[in-house]
């Protein structure tokens, strides 16, 4: 086996090792998802905070009486539920960037 397909085997175990987990994903996403909480441990932490903060405002508009608040939550929501199926994408994504990562420090 040569050099290089021991490294790329390596990468591959890497990966496999540093790359962030589908289960804990939808983990978070089931039971925090309405704290963005899933989106920041995929490394998306922006989007993450702006689901966070659209449930707290939505829920403040709504205790004060607001329309606003419930088209906020039900955005906030619809944009949760989009996620469970956007999961796997980011996932795939942040393993092309660990792999990305790994492959340039060996030098392949």
């Amino acid at each position: 086996m040569s050099e290089e397909t021991q490294k790329r085997i390596l990468i591959e175990q890497r990966v496999t090792n540093e790359a962030k987990s589908m289960a804990l994903a939808y983990i978070c996403w089931f039971f925090l998802g309405g704290l963005g909480v899933h989106r920041m441990y995929l490394g998306r932490a922006l989007s993450g905070l702006s689901i966070l903060a659209l449930q707290l405002l939505g829920w403040v508009f709504l205790i004060n009486g607001s329309a606003l608040g419930g088209f906020l939550l039900i955005f906030a929501w619809g944009w949760i539920i989009v996620d469970a199926f956007l999961i796997p994408g980011m996932v795939n994504d942040n393993k092309g960037e660990v792999r990305a990562r790994l492959t340039a420090e060996a030098g392949l």
